[in-house]
C-alpha cells in the first residue's frame, strides 16, 4: 500500500522529532543568502546551512560542474583505480593548506575524516616501529563527528553516554572555557594558555611511548563556539613535538575560510601533523571530507609498508567524481571572489554587532572569532537548553535560521554575507530575546 507523503517515515538526526513534526520548519529552495520556506517565506541563512555553505546557495559554477561531470563519468572505484578529478582536487587542496601537507585521503563526511585521521595516526606509528603508541587524547567539550572514533575522543556527554564503552585507550584534556575570566571576550581569550599544560600531566600518567595523537578543534564549534586562549595551540604543538606525539586539528568547521584564512592552522600560526576537513570543501553541495597529512607521514607509510597496500582503509565513495567536481568548482569560487579575505574583512563588523547585544535579556556571554559568533543565555532552572531552543524557533518565525547548542546560539553566515545581513541577524536576535521569559 502506498503511503501518503507525511513526516513520520523520516527519522531526523539531532532533532526532537515529535516536536518538529507538530510544527515543522521546512525549506524548499535556496539562493544566495536565503532559503525559501514551505510557506513561501524568505529565511536568512545565518548558519551557512550547517557551517558548510561558505559561498552561498545555488552557485551556477558548482551546478554546471556537477552536471558536466555527471554526463561524462558518474562513478569510478577508487580502490586500485582512479579518475582525474580526484587527483586534481587533492592538488588544489594541498596548494592552500599549510606547507608540507601535500597528501589528501578523501572521505564522505567530517565524521569519516576524523576516524580516518585517527587510523592514520595509529598506522603511522606502527609503520615506523613504534607500535606501542596507541593511546588517543581528545578534549572535553570537543566534537569530532559521530563515528565511534570521533565520539570516543570527543567530549560532549550526550553524544557519548548512550553508546556503551566506546574505544579503549582514550583520555581527555580539560576544555578551555573559563567564563569567570573570559566572559565577553573578543577573538582569542586572554586567559587559559595554561590549560595546555594538562597534556604534560596526561603524558606523565600514561607515558609518551603509549600516546599516538592529540586531537582538538582549533576553535571548538559545535559545543558553543570556544575560541582557543592566546598561546594555547602553540603550547600544545610544542608539547606534542617534544614527546613525539602527532597533533591533529579537526578543521571540519574552520577549513575553507570560516576564520578568514584557508585553515585555522594559518589563522593561529600553528601547523599540526594531520588536518581533518569537510563541509566547505564542496560548499555543502555534495558530501565529501578529507584527511590531509604531512609529507613525512605519507612517505613513511609508503616506505615502511609490509604489504603492497600501505593503508587498509577507504570508502566506496572516496574521491567520488561528482563530489570532486563540486570541490574543484567551490575552490575556484573561493579564489575568484576572494571569499576568505572577504570573511576576514567582515569579521570585525560582525564582532561589533554581536557584542552590541551585551546587556540584553538573558545574555551571560558573547564570543566571536573570524566569521563566527555565539550568544550564550542563562539557562532556565531545571531546564537547560529550553531557552536556547525557544530562541531558535522564534528566530525561524522572524525569518532567520540559527543553530543552537543547549542555551548557546551560533551565527556562522556564508562568506558572501553583507553588513545588512549581519544587522538583520542580530536585530532579530534582539527582538526575539525580548519575547522570551
Amino acid at each position: 500500500m502506498k503511503k501518503i507523503n507525511d513526516l513520520e517515515s523520516y527519522w531526523m538526526p539531532f532533532t526532537a522529532n515529535r516536536d518538529f513534526k507538530k510544527d515543522p520548519r521546512i525549506v524548499c529552495s535556496a539562493d544566495g543568502m536565503y532559503y525559501k520556506s514551505q510557506e513561501g517565506n524568505d529565511i536568512l541563512d545565518a548558519t551557512a546551512g550547517l557551517w558548510c555553505v561558505n559561498a552561498g546557495h545555488n552557485r551556477r559554477k558548482i551546478n554546471e560542474a556537477i552536471t558536466e561531470q555527471l554526463s561524462v563519468l558518474d562513478y569510478a572505484p577508487c580502490f586500485q583505480f582512479g579518475h582525474p578529478k580526484a587527483f586534481e582536487l587533492a592538488n588544489r587542496i594541498s596548494e592552500i593548506f599549510p606547507e608540507g601537507m601535500n597528501h589528501v585521503f578523501f572521505t564522505n563526511s567530517g565524521s569519516e575524516a576524523v576516524d580516518t585521521t585517527l587510523k592514520i595516526a595509529l598506522a603511522y606509528h606502527r609503520a615506523r616501529g613504534k607500535g606501542t603508541k596507541t593511546r588517543l587524547i581528545g578534549r572535553e567539550r570537543g566534537y569530532h563527528g559521530v563515528g565511534f572514533g570521533g565520539i570516543s575522543v570527543g567530549g560532549m556527554p550526550r553524544n557519548r553516554q548512550y553508546f556503551g564503552t566506546l574505544l579503549s585507550g582514550v583520555d581527555h584534556l580539560p576544555h578551555t572555557f573559563d567564563h569567570e575570566r573570559n566572559a565577553f571576550s573578543r577573538g582569542e581569550p586572554e586567559f587559559g594558555e595554561e590549560f595546555a599544560d594538562k597534556l604534560e600531566d596526561i603524558i606523565a600518567l600514561h607515558d609518551a611511548s603509549t600516546i599516538a595523537a592529540v586531537i582538538v578543534e582549533p576553535m571548538a564549534g559545535s559545543t558553543g563556539v570556544l575560541p582557543p586562549p592566546k598561546g594555547y595551540l602553540k603550547k600544545l604543538r610544542s608539547i606534542c613535538t617534544k614527546h613525539d606525539i602527532l597533533l591533529i586539528f579537526d578543521e571540519v568547521i574552520t577549513g575553507f575560510g570560516r576564520l578568514g584564512t584557508a585553515t585555522a592552522s594559518d589563522y593561529f600560526g600553528v601547523v599540526p601533523d594531520i588536518i581533518s576537513c569537510a563541509k566547505g570543501i564542496t560548499n555543502g553541495v555534495i558530501p565529501m571530507g578529507g584527511a590531509v597529512v604531512k609529507d613525512e607521514i605519507y612517505e613513511t607509510m609508503l616506505d615502511e609498508a609490509d604489504n603492497p597496500i600501505e593503508l587498509f582503509h577507504g570508502y566506496t565513495y572516496s574521491g567520488h567524481p561528482i563530489a570532486a567536481a563540486a570541490g574543484l568548482a567551490s575552490l575556484e569560487i573561493y579564489k575568484e571572489e576572494n571569499l576568505f579575505q572577504r570573511a576576514s574583512e567582515l569579521s570585525p563588523y560582525m564582532e561589533e554587532v554581536a557584542h552590541s547585544l551585551k546587556g540584553e535579556n538573558h545574555i551571560i556571554d558573547i564570543r566571536n572569532i573570524g566569521l563566527v559568533a555565539s550568544v550564550e543565555l542563562m539557562p532556565r532552572e531545571g531546564a537547560i537548553g529550553s531557552r536556547g531552543y525557544e530562541l531558535m524557533k522564534r528566530m525561524w518565525d522572524k525569518g532567520v535560521m540559527v543553530r543552537f547548542t543547549q542555551d548557546t546560539m551560533a551565527v556562522t553566515p556564508p562568506l558572501i554575507a553583507e553588513r545588512k545581513h549581519i544587522d538583520e541577524m542580530f536585530d532579530k536576535t534582539r527582538e526575539a530575546l525580548k519575547e522570551i521569559n
